[in-house]
């Protein structure tokens, strides 16, 4: 399972989610160009108990990655009308969030328009944090698919006891 941000902007975000997709055991894929360097001393805090334990790509072309994946994948927009939890996720599933600041390309929707959910939020209300809405749909992709890419021998009561 990985996260795909695409072009995000702020680093802090981006450190944060390194740390979900550590703590998840997921891959990281970053969409240039970026709106900071990697090596911003931000992002490497935000991230920094998990940042060597997480397998980070950079990429430059979403549309030619995706082909050569060939996996399954999910766009999520605020824009979006079907909410994530009608997705049905897989262990090699790609879970792509657009930049803060302006989200996913309008190529992306005109191409895959079934492949886009939302999360909802009541009317009115500004988007969520990026580094939100990433943790709460790999969470449910990893509890639709029983937590099996986690490391450790735990099940979902386990989770849910702690």
């Amino acid at each position: 399972m990985k996260i795909v941000l695409y072009r995000p902007q702020i680093p802090q975000n981006t450190g944060n989610i390194a740390r979900t997709c550590g703590a998840a055991n997921a891959g990281l894929v970053l969409v240039g160009p970026l709106g900071f360097s990697l090596a911003d001393r931000h992002m490497k805090r935000a991230g920094l108990d998990y940042w060597d334990r997480v397998d980070v790509q950079t990429i430059d072309d979403l549309d030619t990655w995706l082909v050569q994946e060939k996996k399954p994948f999910f766009f999520f927009s605020s824009k979006a009308n079907r909410p994530y939890t009608e997705a049905s996720f897989t262990t090699e599933a790609l879970l792509i969030l657009g930049s803060e600041t302006e989200g996913l390309p309008e190529g992306l929707w005109e191409k895959y328009p079934d492949r886009f959910y939302t999360i909802p939020m009541a009317e009115g209300q500004r988007c969520l944090n990026l580094a939100s809405s990433a943790a709460i749909v790999l969470y449910e992709a990893l509890r639709q698919t029983n937590f099996t890419t986690l490391t450790k021998t735990t099940t979902p009561r386990d989770i849910a006891l702690r």
